[in-house]
This record gives structure tokens, sequence and C-alpha cells, in this order.
């Protein structure tokens, strides 16, 4: 039997994942059954954004920046009503959206009889103004012309790969359902295209915050045109026009700032209009997020801090602190958003408000009326099921956390990851669902430093959902915290298709315990989960006993991975951080798109002898060493005396033929 490969690195997938793509035409291959307007219709507007930026990136550049993000937006509302026209067979929801986004970019006609209607849509007017997303700095300019080099097919196979994050065969396979004639040579030309990929995530190329400016007043003067008219920019989408410019008087909503060119409608600024779920909504449905949980807090029906709230969000003024994880949009609402919690935690008031993408969370000083100052946070959270939908920070106060968990968690608890041998303590969960104050990781160590225990939840999901199902997150400076998994290495006899498991149990313990300092890394990163996999464990030389060698790969709510590998020695403590033997800060690396690694260490003796040890994961035939160093050995573990400042090259051979080398360790 085959050692089992290691599955996904903890939680869902971001609609653009070739995998996803796949699962979603199996499900949607009922013959003659429709895609569903509702379902595309969610689709739209929890993918909005991404949508409109997948559309800007594809336009050329000769309609200027202005013409392309008006087009961009006209682009993705009108592929909802293609979309909802669709019939069965094909994909479904978001996938189905990019699809007819791109066809519509690319200059294909759209699916069945709205194509008439699509191409006598013109752009919305905009009298006066011009509009562009925000300057970027030199890397984005020449990427930005570097895109507009390029023919249409390979600009969008460039936003495939680089913001949506497929692999190449996943690009080809959406690009042919848009229509292009040449997908292959569409995606070579993307993948050769020079510049850093995650340029694609930045404001400079975002259509949905941009920026206003006058056309040439003088001449507009000279023939008559008094004042400025602003005709419907957009009618839907998450829109924040930066108006540096606009003036008004401050509306009398705490810390908010001037109305300015809000995209936020009245409605999404009601109080009223926020949307409220039934308590037991997750007791009736099979989709376990955020949208079913229900608005709890002492102060849900408190009108005033809602509306201060929402103002804030909608036009923040400059005592107001904002925040965002990485890649998370600062937009105003465009509709009622969901309300999660109103109350009092500790010295603050805070608000949560879900928007079917991000978490918003709004704070003022208890007691106050918001006028003295506030903070708002943003965080994306796409996708999010049953653990990474679990818990959403209320607040942060002297280095503790308190948490609101999810309607379906029973119980909770915090263990020690630095110390595996040691139960969980039990921690309260009050009738509205927050909890205690949790210590957060390494609060009163010193900078950089991990400090003397690593706190984490544990939770446990209500009987109702499943079983005995406890799962672990740990609070990395986000307003969610990050799921934590783990897959056991292959001698542990599981199926070759073992997923990552949670990690409760002895072993997945114990293999965190060596991995958990290196969290502190991925603070403030917007970091989704983080799959601990045990890809190896070896014998070293002269019968010291057995190494392991791990690959965590931290996953973020935008898409970006990033992968650390590991030695761990077999004198080293419990709570020892393994020698880092590789890192990859963007890649595939030990996730389901990258299964095969390998990595070396100089190792040294209880008795003083100097090795180059080397392992790799379960496909994983025959490793080298060479450059000053000559040594092999079939399978998958190598060991070979060295001199001290031996730095060997290392390569592997998997089974399929591929060459593997070690992920840079600098």
């Amino acid at each position: 039997m085959n050692p089992p490969k290691p599955g996904p690195s903890g939680g869902s997938r971001a609609p653009g994942r070739a995998a996803g793509a796949r699962g979603s035409r199996r499900r949607g291959r009922r013959r003659g059954a429709p895609a569903g307007p509702a379902a595309a219709e969610a689709a739209l507007v929890e993918h909005y954004p991404r949508l409109v930026r997948l559309a800007y990136l594809a336009l050329p550049d000769s309609a200027g920046p202005h013409g392309r993000v008006l087009t961009a937006h006209r682009l993705v509302q009108r592929s909802l009503r293609a979309a909802s026209a669709a019939r069965g067979g094909g994909p479904q929801g978001y996938e189905l959206l990019r699809r007819e986004v791109l066809r519509a970019a690319l200059g294909r006609p759209p699916a069945g009889r709205l194509r008439g209607a699509l191409a006598a849509a013109g752009l919305p007017q905009v009298l006066g103004l011009r509009l562009h997303p925000r300057a970027g700095g030199g890397a984005g300019l020449a990427l930005d012309r570097a895109l507009a080099a390029l023919p249409a097919p390979a600009r969008a196979a460039y936003a495939l790969l680089g913001f949506e994050g497929l692999d190449e065969p996943a690009a080809r396979a959406v690009l042919d359902a848009a229509g292009v004639a040449d997908p292959r040579e569409a995606v070579r030309k993307a993948a050769g295209l020079e510049g850093d990929r995650r340029l694609l995530a930045a404001g400079e190329f975002d259509p949905c915050t941009v920026q206003l400016r006058p056309t040439d007043l003088l001449r507009r003067r000279q023939r008559g045109r008094a004042g400025l008219t602003v005709g419907a920019v957009v009618a839907v989408g998450a829109v924040l026009l930066g108006l540096s410019a606009a003036g008004g008087s401050p509306r009398p909503y705490g810390a908010a700032g001037p109305p300015g060119a809000s995209a936020a409608s009245a409605q999404a600024l009601d109080p009223a209009s926020v949307v409220r779920v039934a308590p037991q909504a997750w007791t009736r449905t099979g989709r376990l997020d955020f949208t079913v949980w229900p608005a709890r807090g002492s102060r849900t029906d408190d009108t005033a801090l809602l509306r201060r709230a929402l103002a804030v969000w909608a036009s923040p003024g400059p005592s107001v602190q904002v925040s965002a994880t990485p890649g998370t949009a600062r937009t105003a609402p465009v509709q009622p958003p969901q309300l999660l919690y109103a109350g009092d935690a500790d010295k603050a008031t805070v608000v949560l408000f879900f928007d079917g993408l991000r978490i918003i969370r709004y704070a003022e000083a208890r007691g106050g009326d918001g006028s003295g100052g506030a903070a708002l946070d943003f965080a994306q959270v796409p996708g999010a099921d049953v653990t990474t939908a679990a818990a959403v920070v209320v607040d942060r106060i002297d280095g503790n956390t308190r948490f609101l968990t999810a309607p379906w968690v029973a119980q909770a608890q915090t263990r020690d990851l630095l110390r595996p041998d040691q139960a969980a303590a039990p921690l309260h969960l009050a009738a509205d669902g927050t909890t205690d104050p949790v210590r957060m990781p390494g609060a009163g160590a010193a900078a950089g430093a991990c400090g003397a225990s690593w706190p984490a939840l544990q939770l446990r999901s209500s009987a109702q959902v499943l079983p005995q199902h406890a799962f672990v997150l740990s609070d990395l400076g986000d307003l969610s915290p990050v799921h934590l998994t783990f897959t056991p290495p292959p001698s542990s006899g599981d199926s070759p298709d073992a997923a990552p498991r949670e990690a409760t149990g002895p072993a997945a313990l114990a293999s965190w315990a060596h991995s958990a300092c290196r969290l502190g890394e991925l603070r403030g990163q917007g970091v989704r989960a983080v799959n601990d996999w045990e890809f190896a464990r070896t014998p070293l030389p002269e019968g010291a006993g057995p190494a392991l060698w791990t690959c965590d790969r931290a996953d973020t709510w935008r898409g970006p991975g990033r992968a650390t590998v590991q030695f761990v020695p077999p004198d080293a403590s419990p709570a020892a951080t393994g020698t880092l033997a590789g890192r990859q800060s963007d890649g595939a690396a030990c996730s389901r798109y990258g299964q095969d690694v390998m990595a070396g260490v100089m190792w040294k003796s209880p008795a003083g002898h100097w090795y180059v040890v080397a392992a790799g994961s379960r496909e994983v035939v025959s490793l080298t060493a060479t450059n000053g160093l000559t040594a092999s050995s079939e399978g998958p573990y190598l060991a070979a005396r060295a001199p001290q400042s031996a730095r060997p090259t290392l390569t592997a051979r998997t089974s399929a033929g591929q060459t593997l080398h070690p992920l840079d360790a600098s």
C-alpha cells in the first residue's frame, strides 16, 4: 500500500480553484435544470469586487482607466442576466458569472437570447468627472503597461493565474468556456510575462475603490458648463468613491465623516434594514457559515448605535482608526448588511456586521456616543465553513481577546500548544455566545519572541452538527482566528488520499508543539487555516532515533499561501521549535496542488559527527547530494557523513520522473 498523500491544507477553497470548478460542474449536470437566478445573484453579491477586478484586468488599456472602470462594473452587473438565463449542464454560481464576465470582456457574445440586449447597453453616464483606481508604485505601473501590450485573452489568462490563483490547465479550461479560440497560447503568453502577480490584488488594479478628478474645467467653463453633474456611476457594487475635494458638513453620527461620494445607499445605512437571522436558523440548513449567525448582544435594538456604526463604515472620519487584512476592500455597504453582534465588551461598545464577503467590526468607547473616535476593521471571509466561521474577535484589551462563537458551538476550551500533554481547560461561554477573555499568543513576550505559552481555542460543535467534532483555532491578530489541522505521516497507515484531520489528537498536538511558535510570523496576514503535515519520519545515523520532517502550509483568505519545512531531531524537547529547512512565501508547496516536497539539513550526531540528512514525501524514489559531496540513495531518505562546513546541493526524483529541489531556507 502506498503511504498517503497530503490533502488540502485546511478549510474550503476560494471559488476560483480548479478543483472547485470540477466539483461545480459535477453538481450542475442535471440536464435541463436551470442555473438558478437566486444562486447567481448570491454569488454576484458575495464576489462582486472580485469579478469587477477580473473584468478590469481583461479589458483593453485603450479605453483608459475611466472607461475600464465603468465598463468593468457594467459587464459584471450584466453577467447576472446572462447567468440567470443559462440552463443546466454547466457551471453554477461564481464560475458561471466569471465565464460570462470574461466572455463579455473579451468581446465574445454572451450566451442565449441576451446577446442583443447586452450589446445595446451603453455605459453609465458620468459628466464632468473622470474615474480611476488609486495610484500605485512603479512596479504596478510597469505591470499595467506590460499587460496592456498583451492580447486580450493573455490578459485574462494572467488575471486567472495571478489573481484567481488557478493553475495553467484550469485557466485554459476557463478561457475555453469563455470562447477563447486558443486558450493554450493565451496561457503561454501570460505565463511568460515578467512581474509580480501579487500586485494584481493591490489597490491600483481595484476598480471598486476609485478616485474622482474633474475634466478640463477651463474648457467646460468656456462652453458654459456650470457645475458638475454625476450620473449613475454604478447601480450595484462595492464602490467607494474617494472624492478628496468633497464638501458638505459632517453628519451627526459619531466619528463618521462627511457623506462625500459614498456608494452606500440610504437603505444600506438604515438600521431598520439590517438583516437579522432567526436564532435557530442554523439548525434548519446544510450551510453552516456566517449567513446563519443570529444577531446577538445586549444592544441589537440600539438604533442610534447601529446608525453610527453604519455611518462610520460608509464614511469614516479622521478620528477613526481603520484597518483591513491584506487584500480586503474597505468599501462602503451597498445593501443592508447582516447584524452579528451589538453589545458592550470590556471597555468598548462593539458592532459586528457581515456583508456576504467580509466581517466588519465597529468599536467605540463604552458609554460614549462615538464622537471621541472609533475603530473600524475589515476582514474578508469568503467561503467560510463550520470551523472557519466558528468564532470572531469581539474585543482585545491588555493582551487578552474575547471571542463571539458561532451558534453551533456547544463547548469552548483553551489549550497551550507548547504543552501537548496538558489537558484543555474549560472556557466559559456566556448566553450570547461570547467567551471569557483568552490570553493572546505572545502577549507579554519580547518583540519577535514566542513567549512561554501559545494559548489556542478548542471548540466543540453541537451534536446537531457532528457528534464529538472538536477543532482548534489560533488567534493571529485578525478578526477571525485561524483553523489548525494536521496530516499524519505516511507510516500512519491511512489511505493514500487522507485529508487533514483536526489538530486535537496526541500525534497532532505533539507535532504542533514544534511548529506553534512559527505561527507568529503569520500575524495580521489574513490567514484562513494552517495545516501541519508530517511528510516523513526517518531514522538517523548511529542509532540516534527517528527524526520528524514537517511542512506547515498556511492558506490566506485571498488565495496565496506559504509553506515552512522543519526538521525535528529525536532529542528535541516537546516544545522546541524545529530547525528551519525550507520556506516558500508564495506558491503551492505542501498543498493539494503541490503534494511533493523534499528537504535537507546538516545534523550533528550525539557522538559529534556531522551528516547531511535529507527526506522526501511519499512519491520520492531517490535523493542525491552533490557540490563538494557525492552521495545518493534509493528511497525517500538520505544520510551521509560530511564536514561541518559542507553546503551540498540536494535533488530528489519522484515516481513520476519529476525533479525536486529543497525550498529556500534563507
